[in-house]
Order: structure tokens, then C-alpha cells, then sequence
């Protein structure tokens, strides 16, 4: 699970680096949203606060910038 999440925010951001995403992209938001949401369940199963807090917070960035972008495509 931890490896997992670890290796979608990395690809999401090795892959926004070298210009094959863009940082709004679905796909890139999607890999770092289910990444820190991984993350994040790692971090409250071993008790490291401070990295849950980091990670539910990116997250939550990243699904508010999900519902953004299909608003505005809807709209």
C-alpha cells in the first residue's frame, strides 16, 4: 500500500517534470490524490502525524482541483 502510493505521486511527478503531464491534468491529480490518499492511511496506521497531516492535506488539494476542472468542463 505504502509502495503504491509512494510510486503514483513519484510517477505523477517525474512524469510533470519532463512535460508528459501537466500539474492540472486529471491523470496527474488523480495519481497524486490516490497517492496521498494511500499515504496518508499508512501514516494514521503507524501513528506519524505530522505525514498524515501533509498527506490528507495534498489530498485534499488534489480532489478540490478534480472538482474544479469537471466543473468547469461541465459548465
Amino acid at each position: 500500500m505504502a509502495y503504491l502510493g509512494m510510486l503514483l505521486i513519484l510517477g505523477a511527478f517525474i512524469l510533470e517534470t519532463n512535460n508528459f503531464l501537466d500539474s492540472k491534468d486529471w491523470i496527474y491529480l488523480t495519481m497524486m490524490a490516490s497517492g496521498s490518499g494511500l499515504l496518508a492511511v499508512r501514516a494514521l496506521l503507524i501513528d506519524e502525524w505530522a505525514f498524515l497531516i501533509l498527506e490528507v492535506f495534498w489530498c485534499i488539494a488534489a480532489i478540490a482541483a478534480l472538482v474544479s476542472i469537471k466543473q468547469k468542463k461541465s459548465g
